[in-house]
């Protein structure tokens, strides 16, 4: 390390050269941080001109100086570097007079104001983007969407763009159709079926000069102000560490942003679990399938290693983990004995429960799920998992289970951003909303989809985390904003004298789940005690793929399914490994 004091030495002068440069000779101070800049001389002035202080900027960097990114007053030195060794910002290049004793003084106060800028979770000066800002008069309101899930997708499908603006910020650009992501993991279905563009359900976003789509996370609400504070999704593995913060001013607010798979705090399962909710996840789950397949045939491996390469394992017995197993075990029996037969006799499926798997189905449909995944080669386990390890997990009863492939499926929970926000929840931690999808205590916000649940004080059911449930409220939320923005209410704060109209109700229209080997459950009762359709086998199975190929939103889409479900019936699956 002893080439570190030069390299320091040299960046810092590049570093003051280009300050100087930057000011145009028209400012006498600059401000400027390095973590290359020992903090032994943090404060001390050079001269009467330049100071050094060791606070961050908000934007990761590295040595290499990029250039000059300069925005109306606001003068910085970027960088675009991989390596970060360093960060170095000027945006506090401003106009002083004074001794040096005074120029440090304000240092020290500035340092201090961004840091306590920093401390609060989001700086001070943080603007409106352009057309993002409160809407003017006469223009027409702005309905602000959180996620891109079932919920906030089926609400603006849904949205009269003649009367709003929508603004649609997300950290991914598609709807995931849910009920066929099993179906992608073992090459059943390309990602790409089971991926809808926003643009394409809304088609506003991209050609309306005033809705718009961001890449973005929002980090938190300013109900009183009607602004929403937000950061750029950054993407580590392509390079991208940038992230920016902005604001977006809003008339209306609704919060569709999902939940997250539930761990019950359960050690190692973040590490070394692959949840099943996302394109992303699939493709990881596809991806060390398909590796362990090779890896275990590989001469020399040890007999074990190859068993514990090629155990799968499902936590969870609710529909996704039933399905993915019986995916699973599809792929097995067709593909994998036929493509990979020096391996075909040690590769196993395990679906470990707690309870009954598919709780919310009949007796009789569970039995005879049970019975199909048994003779399909799944082995039932009922238990709790203690302790998840890189190669193994621990059960309740002392049990070690080796496993190559982990897929967690336990339901789903509350997302971090919806605990932080400053909102009355409901039993189980979730955005509470009263009877028309309204959070009570802040004016113009709504909730809808997994991230919500009713009040207490409602009297009513905490509704299950389903995509019926997500779709037919984000339907009823954009018939209930159409009628008050007609009604002259689409404004912030104008929708206080008009009536609400009829609550929100749900009623349920079923369950389906496929078991594999082309049989399917489909139960049709509103509920366990209720009268109705409850069968099982080929025909169900032909329901089940019926029902989903029509709920597939485009014709662009369901084209893919089709294609796709007939290319693996006539060629079997894809098990490319890309």
């Amino acid at each position: 390390m002893a080439w570190l004091p030069a390299v320091r030495r040299q960046w810092q002068s590049s570093a003051f050269r280009l300050a100087i440069k930057a000011a145009n000779g028209s400012y006498q101070f600059s401000s400027l941080s390095s973590s290359l800049v020992d903090p032994a001389i943090n404060n001390i002035i050079f001269n009467p001109q330049l100071s050094i202080s060791s606070w961050k900027s908000f934007n990761k960097a590295g040595p290499g100086l990029h250039g000059l990114l300069i925005n109306n007053s606001t003068r910085s030195i970027t960088t675009d570097s991989k390596r970060p060794f360093a960060q170095v910002d000027l945006s506090s290049v401003t106009t002083v007079n004074g001794t040096p004793s005074e120029i440090k003084e304000k240092t020290e106060t500035e340092s201090k104001t961004v840091e306590e800028g920093r401390n609060s979770g989001f700086p001070k000066e943080v603007q409106c983007l352009p057309g993002l800002e409160p809407t003017k008069s006469g223009a027409k309101a702005r309905i602000v969407v959180l996620g891109t899930g079932w919920a906030g997708c089926s609400f603006m499908k849904g949205l009269d763009t003649k009367i709003y603006d929508v603004v649609c910020i997300s950290p991914r650009n598609h709807m995931v159709f849910t009920p066929l992501l099993a179906s992608t993991c073992v090459g059943t279905l390309e990602f790409r079926s089971v991926a809808e563009p926003v643009s394409r359900i809304q088609p506003a976003l991209s050609n309306s000069p005033s809705s718009y789509f961001l890449l973005a996370e929002c980090k938190d609400i300013d109900t009183d102000n009607h602004e929403i504070y937000c950061e750029t999704v950054g993407e580590k593995a392509l390079g991208v560490h940038h992230k920016w913060q902005f604001k977006v001013a809003y008339d209306k607010l609704i919060i569709a942003s999902g939940a997250e798979a539930l761990t019950f705090g359960i050690h190692g399962v973040m590490e070394h679990a692959t949840f099943l909710r996302e394109v992303h996840h699939a493709q990881e789950i596809r991806r060390k399938l398909l590796l362990n397949l090779m890896l275990s045939d590989v001469p020399g491996i040890s007999e074990g290693e190859r068993k514990r390469l090629l155990h799968c394992v499902v936590v969870g017995g609710g529909p996704t983990g039933v399905e993915f197993s019986g995916e699973l075990s599809d792929f097995i029996m067709r593909d994998v004995h036929e493509r990979y037969s020096h391996v075909k006799d040690y590769i196993h499926v395990t679906l470990i429960e707690a309870n009954e798997i598919l709780s919310s189905f009949d007796v009789s449909l569970r039995q005879y799920a049970i019975k199909h995944l048994t003779k399909s080669g799944v082995r039932l386990v009922r238990g709790v998992v203690k302790d998840v390890q890189s190669q193994k997990i621990m059960l309740n009863d002392g049990t070690e289970v080796p496993y190559g492939l982990l897929v967690w499926s336990t339901g789903v929970g509350p997302s971090p951003f919806s605990r932080s926000l400053k909102l009355p929840t409901s039993p189980g931690g979730r955005i509470g909303v009263d009877e028309w999808l309204r959070a009570p205590s802040a004016e113009d916000v709504y909730a809808i989809g997994d991230c919500c649940g009713f009040l207490e004080s409602t009297s009513r059911p905490t509704l299950p985390a389903l995509a019926q449930v997500a779709e037919r409220q984000g339907k009823y939320l954009a018939g209930l904003l159409n009628r008050i923005g007609r009604a002259g209410g689409g404004r912030s704060g104008d929708a206080k004298d008009i009536p609400m109209g009829n609550p929100f109700v749900y009623r349920h229209m079923g369950s389906m789940a496929t078991v594999g080997r082309y049989k399917a459950l489909v139960d049709l009762r509103q509920s366990k005690e209720a009268k109705g359709i409850s069968m099982a086998g080929f025909v169900s199975w032909l329901m089940w793929r019926s029902a989903y190929l029509t709920s597939v939103l485009s014709w662009r889409n369901r084209f893919y399914v089709a294609v796709n479900w007939a290319t693996t019936f006539v060629f079997g699956r894809d098990i490319s490994r890309i």
